[in-house]
């Protein structure tokens, strides 16, 4: 092997408590691994708290850490695709600094690679808000190879969009500089996409891979990326392989899973908002049945009543769509945590 199979990018800003979490599960499982078979890379955006301090004591305990620290914060956009410019394996898991891979999925990722050529591999996450232990939704979950780019994209549904779900092959994209693509606040889902089209075989990991923190990030304008900035990345690649079909399968299932939740959140959060969200959502989605009758009426509906079909459309869409374990889960630590608080 002249370099590594799966390079890990981190890319980081002022969160070094989170990212002491992230590297020493890195490290643990890497001390299992054939040396050199991943490589660890931390892109700093010029942080003011102790994240070098965090990155130097990994190194000292024997976490091969390759680390870069810009002189100014670039932006998060274009930390990421530095990230991704600066990595040198085959395959490349940006990985956000409050995320942990759980044990033995770096040895699950290198063994499928080495079975395959793939384009891309799509993990299923969930989130915790103190232990990710306690809060583990519970194993179980298939693994399903596509032979159809549209097919697999439409399947993984949201997961395409979260960053640390998505082993992308770097090598297949001929070089590619992705600060192109810096603006949308959805870099990587053009690698993604151009990955999962040049190679066509790519697979779906339905078993929980990924522990991610709850409400730990933002700063974004969120329902204008996931409106007209995703809708104008998937519309890009109509000619390059990606059918009209593939996208509104796509776009149905986010309409059903992910969309419920985000209009719940600003319905709870902004009220002067939603007139604009509303015309974004038109916007993109108005063709949609599923739209019309599971999404605008938490947007149309006096707030009340929007804030309850809300809450009946994000629930029954996670369960539809295979997170009921995780759901009880997240109810149950919930519960636990009050209790203890309480005694």
């Amino acid at each position: 092997m002249e370099g590594p199979r799966i390079t890990v990018a981190i890319p980081t800003w002022n969160r070094h408590a989170l990212l002491a979490q992230t590297l020493a599960s890195l490290q643990s499982q890497c001390a299992e691994l054939v040396p050199g078979s991943v490589e660890v890379l931390v892109s700093d955006n010029a942080s003011t708290d102790d994240t070098q301090a965090v990155v130097e004591r990994v190194q000292a305990v024997g976490l091969a850490v390759r680390y870069l620290r810009n002189g100014e914060n670039i932006g998060a956009d274009r930390n990421f695709a530095q990230c991704f410019n600066e990595a040198r394996g085959e395959y490349i898991l940006m990985l956000g600094d409050d995320d942990i891979l759980l044990d033995g999925v770096l040895a699950m990722l290198l063994a499928r690679t080495a079975e395959a050529r793939l384009g891309v591999i799509c993990m299923r996450p969930y989130g915790y808000d103190h232990d990710r232990l306690a809060e583990y939704p519970g194993d179980g979950g298939d693994e399903q190879t596509f032979a159809d780019p549209g097919e697999f994209v439409a399947a993984a549904g949201q997961l395409v969009t979260f960053i640390s779900s998505c082993l992308i092959n770097k090598s297949v994209l001929g070089g590619i500089d992705a600060r192109q693509f810096v603006g949308s606040y959805l870099l990587h889902v053009h690698l993604l996409l151009r990955a999962a089209l040049a190679v066509p075989r790519n697979l779906l990991v339905r078993r929980y891979c990924v522990a991610c923190k709850r409400n730990n990030s933002g700063g974004y304008p969120v329902i204008e990326v996931f409106t007209r900035n995703l809708g104008a990345v998937l519309d890009q690649y109509k000619g390059a392989g990606l059918d009209e079909g593939a996208i509104a399968a796509f776009e149905r299932r986010m309409l059903l899973r992910f969309h419920p939740g985000l209009v719940l959140g600003l319905r709870r959060a902004s009220a002067g908002r939603v007139c604009e969200a509303r015309a974004l959502y038109e916007t993109r989605f108005a063709r949609y049945a599923l739209y019309r009758c599971w999404v605008r009426p938490i947007l149309a509906l006096p707030r009340p009543l929007g804030l309850a079909w809300g809450l009946i459309a994000m629930t029954l869409g996670r369960v539809l769509t295979g997170d009921l374990r995780r759901g009880l889960a997240f109810i149950t630590a919930r519960v636990r945590s009050r209790r203890h608080s309480i005694s």
